[in-house]
């Protein structure tokens, strides 16, 4: 079949990795990709993933025969929707199940209401009524955007002062813009974080191995959120005993909730999750795979993805034995120095040569481009997920902090403390 990726970074390249491993696929196409998606596929860089009628006119030159929709903002956008409008088999949920994510206050009303666990919390769209409330409330606190914020839109306030500051930042000077046009104020929760993709049929929902992501942009939690610096599969501290937890009382729950709603969601839910000491609570869901969570889950995966896409689209997931190998992967983002504020882009980057023909070792390109000379240049905050896999976590990341030395740009960043927690597992 032909398959039409929709999105351009390391997680659209991850899964067009994937893609490329199955036999029933024949050709790919993305758009608009990147320089080493294009090395797998053929990508249409002059089209944007929220250009929904060229999208679709795409589709339909190219006839393709299953489109994917990976971000966020296509997602809650609803080209899914537009797509399946034109008769095209399409991955990912419908605009009106991606809500999940598209709207913070949606889906902390949807947890309250289905008793899912989750941090206490109050939705404000009066910038005076949230600052009242701040009066009263514990510190630490978190405030968060409603909307989209690629992945930015949480502040964990410290002090009434910085609280204060963090109202002013999203819902008055509209810092992520329309997305705090709306926020929530939730109890600050402490714990592990992990994260849990899940494939979805809209009643059967298979959780994928777990993972965990680092936000931070410096060693040691410091510094801005970012889209994610690294991450690492699995999580030692998601036992079986979490697991059977969230099954019973998160996972299950909120398919069943989505479909009481009307609101049938097929594709992918990403749990991000809170390990507190009274038990895991739900910290946010994405309606998509995450970045660079898929970096390490895909590689992973045993089965056939057009095999698992294809039992979500249908609704027979029940049938799919989803399996995974007995092993562990370790992803570090080198990024442009500066990220996630002002960076310098377009410098060439050099030695991509040296992961060809490794089958443990994957560089996934996340912000490249080729300049007008044909060369592989910087074209993002983060530009590639070095990637290796191993026996174990400690081997994985041994392998990817060696690969990341194979690769050179000006203003390569990291950080060197990917993976740090599981020496304390």
């Amino acid at each position: 079949m032909k398959v039409l990726i929709v999105g351009g970074g390391g997680r659209e390249h991850a899964i067009a990795m994937s893609m490329k491993k199955s036999k029933r696929v024949d050709a790919l196409y993305c758009v608009p990709g990147n320089a080493g998606i294009a090395q797998i596929a053929e990508c249409e860089p002059s089209i944007g993933v929220m250009e929904f009628e060229k999208v679709v006119a795409y589709a339909k030159e190219k006839e393709i025969d299953l489109v994917f929709v990976a971000p966020d903002d296509p997602l809650v956008g609803g080209l899914v929707d537009a797509l399946q409008a034109e008769g095209f088999r399409v991955f990912g949920p419908n605009k009106a199940a991606a809500i999940l994510e598209g709207s913070k206050a949606f889906s902390k009303d949807l947890m309250k209401k289905y008793n899912i666990p989750t941090a206490a919390y109050e939705n404000f769209t009066d910038p005076q009524a949230a600052l009242d409330y701040l009066e009263t409330a514990n510190m630490p606190i978190v405030l968060k955007a409603d909307g989209l914020a690629l992945g930015k839109g949480v502040l964990i306030c410290n002090t009434l002062e910085e609280a204060k500051a963090g109202v002013k930042e999203i819902m008055q000077d509209k810092h992520f813009g329309d997305a705090g046009n709306c926020m929530v104020i939730e109890e600050f929760m402490t714990g592990r974080e992990v994260s849990v993709l899940s494939f979805v049929d809209g009643k059967t929902i298979k959780a994928m191995t777990s993972a965990q992501d680092h936000k931070r942009a410096k060693d040691g939690d410091q510094g801005l959120n970012t889209g994610g610096m690294g991450t690492f599969s699995p999580t030692p501290f998601y036992t079986e005993e979490v697991d059977e937890f969230c099954k019973k009382y998160i996972y299950q729950p909120t398919v069943d909730a989505m479909r009481a709603e009307g609101r049938e969601f097929k594709g992918v839910i990403f749990f991000g999750l809170m390990l507190t000491p009274n038990g895991p609570r739900v910290l946010e869901y994405n309606a998509r795979f995450g970045d660079p969570e898929t970096q390490v889950v895909l590689c992973r995966m045993k089965n056939d993805i057009i095999d698992v896409i294809e039992a979500c689209i249908d609704g027979t997931l029940d049938k799919i034995d989803l399996q995974f190998e007995d092993n562990a992967a370790v992803c570090v983002v080198l990024a442009s120095d500066g990220y996630p504020e002002k960076y310098d882009k377009g410098f060439e980057i050099k030695g991509l040569e040296n992961f060809d023909g490794k089958e443990d070792f994957f560089c996934y390109h996340a912000g490249s481009k080729f300049d007008a000379n044909g060369r592989i240049v910087t074209n993002g905050g983060r530009v590639l997920g070095v990637t290796a896999t191993g026996a174990t976590l400690k081997e994985a990341r041994a392998k990817a902090y060696q690969a990341t030395e194979w690769i050179s740009f000006e203003n390569k960043y990291m950080r060197h403390d990917i993976g740090k927690a599981i020496d304390e597992a």
